[in-house]
């Protein structure tokens, strides 16, 4: 896998105190905990409420959980079919996978033959991960910044971000930095939030987030816990009439599935609504893009054979690095 380096400045890194810390020639020093490296300066982060809520839903979204094949089918449609069957073939290929959370997509990727992968976060989502699939010869886990990545460019065959940068301080300084970590004719496969009418009209979750958001994470969770056991029961009751269930999801702030999930058991319908409550009421950052200016993005960094459709959160989109 490619090398470890520090975070600040790219020198290489040496085990210190018995393998628990990693430095630098500089003097930039940095925990291993639980086999973990943790490239981070210490202190809170933005994505502390990401950390606790995959603590809490550790195996909620994943397929051998759930029983389907969500994950799956998200990724294999991200990817499209020429880069899913490479995964498929002998030779290894290197895949950095950026905000990986509890490992719903690092399931996917340790079931293919190929894929040798880097599991990053910025939140303690890296603990969970590492519980639903240990690091091996095949996986590695790193805690670090998505902006500060602890590797020297261009040496990933696929770097794929998905569900994360709409979650950053600067989707677009994210783009660029995931897209620096592709090597010459490897892949980039990205989503992104896009402008929509329902993100505009859910009055009740706009009026909540601003102050969900500022709670301490373990006061979140029990928040939108709370939220889930009121309004979910509403829900299930009209899950089979649409009008109904259009006009409650702009009253109601929660988030369910029965309509676009509908092959998840009653339990896990429960699971989902509210985990993803969670989410989308207590992310610090929300931002949202169109197409056309994903797209944009990708030209001006140079990528090619460029494909960005709706899809998924809002928008999908992968692209290559030029060879030369």
């Amino acid at each position: 896998m490619p090398a470890l380096v520090c975070p600040v400045d790219h020198t290489s890194l040496s085990p210190e105190s018995g393998g628990l810390r990693l430095a630098c020639a500089s003097g930039h020093s940095f925990a291993v905990r639980d086999g973990i490296p943790r490239l981070l300066p210490d202190g809170d982060t933005y994505a502390d409420a990401f950390g606790e809520q995959w603590k809490q839903y550790r195996r909620t979204q994943l397929d051998s959980y759930t029983g389907t094949r969500y994950s799956t089918d998200r990724l294999r449609r991200c990817f499209g079919e020429a880069l899913w069957r490479r995964l498929h073939e002998d030779r290894p290929l290197q895949v950095l996978e950026a905000g990986c959370g509890a490992g719903r997509f690092t399931e996917v990727l340790l079931a293919t033959p190929a894929a040798v992968v880097t599991s990053t976060d910025l939140s303690a989502a890296v603990e969970p991960n590492q519980a639903n699939f240990p690091q091996s010869a095949r996986h590695r886990v790193v805690q670090c910044d998505i902006n500060r990545f602890p590797f020297a460019p261009g040496q990933f065959d696929i770097v794929m971000c998905l569900g994360v940068v709409q979650h950053t301080r600067d989707p677009e300084r994210t783009i660029a930095d995931l897209y620096r970590q592709v090597r010459p004719g490897g892949w980039l496969v990205i989503d992104h939030y896009r402008h929509a009418l329902s993100t505009y009209t859910k009055f009740t979750a706009i009026l909540l987030r601003p102050v969900l958001k500022r709670l301490p994470p373990a006061q979140g969770i029990a928040a939108t816990k709370s939220l889930t056991r009121w309004f979910f029961p509403l829900h299930r009751a009209v899950r089979r009439h649409k009008p109904l269930q259009m006009l409650l999801s702009r009253v109601s702030p929660i988030l369910t599935y029965f309509h676009a999930l509908p092959e998840l058991s009653d339990e896990h319908q429960y699971e989902w609504a509210e985990l993803d409550t969670h989410d989308s009421l207590t992310d610090w950052y929300k931002r949202l893009r169109s197409r056309g200016s994903i797209r944009r993005t990708l030209t001006a960094l140079g990528a090619q054979d460029l494909w960005v459709e709706r899809g998924g959160n809002g928008i999908e989109a992968r692209g290559r690095r030029p060879a030369a």
